[in-house]
């Protein structure tokens, strides 16, 4: 093993736990800071959370567009979704059949699959303009305010199904408070920037392209939170916050995350790559359109259901690494995924979903 393969993959190992830590100091703190203002619990769970579980999806992406590389920039973010989806999804679902609650099935996933179509959309001309980005941005700001106020109504199950956020008796001084966030936001500026270092290092040394480092590594690493989060969650029993916690992350790494780069991008806009296009956005777009039949199956994802979508991801990152590892091996395991294993479970996803709507009719 060479001496700048070890030196890469240290940089991005050590990039992801210092993320991760990052993100938990900006969410403490400014929970903190939340509660002196005197913001209720269920907002700070609907917004600062969320943020801090985010953080490291918006200080990569932010991080790679500054240093030129909208490859990675976007990649990430097309990456995490997808893995949000089919591994945090279907982790937590291994480690407790998750019971989804009727909110998410009718208003989150649907507006979560607007969203992404809509992204789609945006990035069909090649680049993100910034007119796109602040497009995205006003829907984050009506989106949560719509989240605050709908949950508002929703029973009190599904308020207390937000984060809580403990604090110990230190936790009301500014101070401390401000500390928090203030560390937070360097200690995710210095992660990002190692897992930046790292993914390049490896891409440039091994002819991987910046796009598939992003779909792969780096979004594998940002989304380390949200999985922690979500297996913490189901190990609980709060299954609905391991759902909420992965359509939440999901919807600001595209409204924030994608809607600020392509802000900032200014009037030379956020490149995308052919290939995202024509491959990777619309299979972010498929796997929350394949959680639909799982969600109307007794509103109940079950441990096979789980163990299905964690083998579409698996499905997925093989065919990312084998060009670049077995390139002989490629067309056949895409003429099996597409005429063998995708059929068989699309027609057993279709088979639940009728059998649970026929027992309603």
């Amino acid at each position: 093993m060479s001496t700048l393969l070890i030196q890469s993959l240290l940089e991005i190992i050590i990039g992801i736990f210092t993320l991760f830590a990052g993100g938990e100091f900006f969410v403490q703190g400014a929970a903190s800071l939340s509660l002196i203002l005197g913001i209720p619990q269920l907002v700070i769970g609907l917004t600062v959370v969320s943020l801090g579980t985010s953080a490291p999806e918006l200080f990569v992406s932010i991080g790679s567009f500054l240093r030129g590389s909208d490859a990675i920039a976007v990649g990430n973010i097309v990456g995490s979704n997808i893995f949000n989806v089919l591994v945090v999804l279907g982790s937590s679902a291994l480690v407790m059949p998750l019971r989804v609650e009727s909110r998410l099935v009718r208003r989150d996933v649907p507006l979560l699959l607007a969203v992404s179509a809509a992204v789609w959309g945006m990035a069909s001309s090649g680049s993100f303009s910034w007119q796109s980005g602040f497009a995205l941005l006003i829907a984050l700001g009506i989106n949560t305010i719509w989240e605050i106020r709908t949950a508002r109504e929703e029973p009190q199950g599904i308020q207390d199904a937000e984060p809580e956020v403990k604090f110990n008796s230190y936790s009301k001084k500014w101070i401390r408070a401000f500390g928090k966030i203030i560390a937070g936001i360097l200690i995710l500026g210095f992660g990002s920037n190692l897992l930046i270092s790292g993914a390049k290092s490896l891409a440039g040394a091994y002819g991987w392209s910046e796009t598939v480092i992003g779909l792969t590594i780096v979004s594998a690493g940002t989304s380390t939170p949200e999985l922690i989060t979500s297996l913490v969650a189901s190990l609980r029993g709060k299954t609905d916050l391991a759902i909420g916690n992965v359509i939440g992350s999901s919807l600001l790494n595209q409204l924030l995350v994608l809607g600020s780069c392509a802000f900032f991008s200014g009037s030379k806009g956020l490149a995308v790559e052919e290939i995202l296009i024509q491959r990777d956005i619309p299979i972010m777009i498929l796997s929350v359109l394949a959680c639909m039949p799982i969600f109307w199956t007794k509103g109940i994802i079950s441990r096979s259901e789980g163990a299905i979508l964690l083998l579409l991801y698996i499905l997925y990152l093989a065919d990312q690494i084998i060009p670049y590892t077995i390139p002989t091996f490629q067309d056949e395991l895409r003429i099996i995924a597409i005429f063998l294993i995708l059929p068989v479970l699309l027609l057993l996803f279709s088979f639940k979903a009728y059998r649970y709507w026929h027992k309603l009719t």
